[in-house]
């Protein structure tokens, strides 16, 4: 494990040198580089020969920071100090979760550099739409008095802490009420038992990007997490399709 520093703190990410295009993962809410989607791109890539990176947001896994003073804003930030201090030439951006949202901005800025993009049960603008606008008037007045509300989480012992910070900042990254300014080729996993993030979700993203080259594979009887091991095959089958011919 190695460390960049950025804004004061430092990053943990795991590199694997090797032909590009580079796969970049990026992690969900409360997630790190080291649950299995991640794993398992680090177990492909090597067995290729391909480049990888994987890294944790601060507050995040090993990084430093504190949780609760993260933004969607901060870990795009994160996510791009990491890749371009570490990366070079072509990208495969891979996002679950949240990290479909910030893979989504990362792609638009790195835009000339981007191979291909894929998405797991990606939630762009999930702190409006599946979060904010869902709240009860009582959990909205909490967050307004104590600045988080601790929501239950069913992939873990912790709670989520979502900070208003978090939720007003996520309103400047917004990017389902727009076109989604990414021409190059896209896919998107989504599970049909998915009830964090709404199956027409894919559609949704799929309907906003530039891009005509765009794949929605929805998978029966997936949920949010889609680590089965067919769920593993099939998004390292998608990544070696998107890579094409090895550099």
């Amino acid at each position: 494990m190695d460390f960049i520093s950025h804004n004061d703190r430092k990053l943990a990410y795991e590199k694997i040198d090797g032909k590009g295009p580079t796969v970049v993962f990026f992690a969900g809410f409360m997630s790190d580089m080291e649950g299995s989607k991640a794993l398992a791109l680090d177990s492909f890539c090597r067995s290729r020969g391909q480049a990888y990176l994987r890294f944790d947001y601060s507050g995040h896994g090993k990084s430093s920071g504190e949780f609760t003073d993260g933004t969607i804003g901060a870990w795009k930030a994160d996510a791009l100090a990491v890749i371009n201090q570490v990366t070079t030439g072509d990208l495969i951006l891979v996002g679950s979760s949240m990290g479909g949202w910030i893979g989504l901005l990362c792609a638009i800025e790195l835009k000339a550099r981007i191979r291909g993009f894929v998405g797991l049960a990606a939630a762009p603008d999930f702190t409006k739409e599946l979060c904010w606008d869902q709240y009860s008037d009582e959990i909205k007045e909490v967050l307004k008095r104590d600045g988080v509300y601790y929501e239950a989480c069913d992939y873990g012992d912790d709670p989520y802490a979502m900070t208003m910070t978090l939720l007003v900042e996520g309103n400047d990254h917004l990017i389902m009420d727009g076109k989604i300014d990414l021409d190059c080729p896209v896919r998107l996993i989504q599970g049909m038992k998915d009830t964090d993030v709404p199956p027409v979700t894919a559609q949704r993203i799929s309907e906003r990007l530039k891009s005509d080259d765009v794949v929605i594979t929805y998978v029966k009887n997936g949920d949010h997490r889609l680590s089965t091991d067919s769920d593993l095959k099939r998004l390292c089958q998608v990544v070696k399709e998107l890579s094409g011919v090895l550099t």
